[in-house]
């Protein structure tokens, strides 16, 4: 019997060996999303520019920081320049850098926190099947293209093939495109005016304050033919399988250390207004806001 019981025992215990590696692993990948799918999943922002689809993707893989993001964003909406880079780095903030990249969009941010479980399917979709998405993005922006709605005009650029990238005209000055996938994804109804399908009246002035967040010409891209997604001129490496431990380089963002307690608040807490919500919502001009030093403008 004794004998029986340590047999049973050794059986536990290398079952245990057995099983940790797996539990360290963590849980498996999402089931692969199909690519009608996920040609649903990135429709509502496939339209906008490089540079800011790709930090929406990034940030979307860090979907516990988004609430509270968005939250400080639009209680902090009217800090411009330095001003509100001084702040994202004194508040000493939480959240990974590809979030904190977004402070200066509020739109932006409250857009994916409206809707979480979309910013959490988008965020595993691109730690799992980043090749698939930057493909559903470009076969979306070719049926945009193909029917008239995608084009250049006075703020973006938009490339022909074999790959559409978008690209903004004024690499400081990034415009939110509002649009309905219901529209212009789809051929244009007898009589529609195919130019109101995008609007571009909201954007957001950068300046070389937002540099440390990879904000600057050309340090924001996409490899759309080898599949990659560079940020802060650095290739984008996180994926499902190393999300636990991957760090991307941000030389001049202090991380701050596990265990931190974050100073008081220094700066005075004003939410926007329904009306400032609503405007950026829908792609409006007014409320404009400017992130590059300037004054705003209503």
């Amino acid at each position: 019997m004794q004998r029986m019981r340590n047999v049973s025992a050794l059986l536990a215990v290398v079952a245990g060996i057995a099983a940790a590696p797996a539990f360290a692993q963590g849980p498996p990948p999402p089931p692969p999303i199909p690519p009608q799918a996920l040609d649903q999943l990135v429709a509502r922002i496939a339209l906008y520019p490089d540079p800011l689809l790709a930090q929406v993707m990034a940030a979307a893989t860090y979907p516990n920081d988004i609430p509270a993001a968005a939250q400080w964003a639009d209680q902090h909406h009217y800090l411009t320049g330095q001003a509100l880079a001084s702040a994202i780095q004194g508040d000493q903030l939480p959240w990974d850098p590809s979030v904190q990249a977004l402070l200066p969009f509020p739109s932006v941010l409250d857009m994916m926190n409206g809707d979480m479980g979309w910013t959490t399917q988008l965020g595993n979709a691109f730690l799992a099947q980043q090749q698939d998405v930057m493909d559903a993005v470009q076969r979306q922006r070719g049926i945009a293209q193909r029917y008239g709605y995608l084009r250049s005009n006075g703020q973006i650029a938009v490339s022909g093939g074999p790959y559409i990238a978008i690209t903004p005209i004024d690499p400081g000055y990034l415009v939110v495109p509002y649009y309905d996938p219901g529209i212009v994804f789809f051929p244009p109804r007898p009589g529609f005016a195919i130019g109101l399908g995008i609007r571009f009246g909201y954007g957001i002035t950068l300046g070389g304050f937002f540099g440390p967040w990879g904000w600057g010409p050309g340090a924001i891209r996409f490899d759309w033919g080898g599949h990659g997604v560079f940020i802060n001129n650095a290739r984008w490496g996180r994926t499902w399988a190393n999300r636990a431990t991957y760090v991307h380089p941000y030389a001049a963002i202090r991380r701050p250390a596990p265990g931190f307690a974050r100073p008081a608040e220094a700066h005075r807490v004003e939410p926007r207004s329904a009306p400032e919500r609503q405007a950026a919502r829908e792609g409006r001009a007014a409320p404009r806001e400017e992130h590059g030093g300037g004054e705003r403008r209503r």
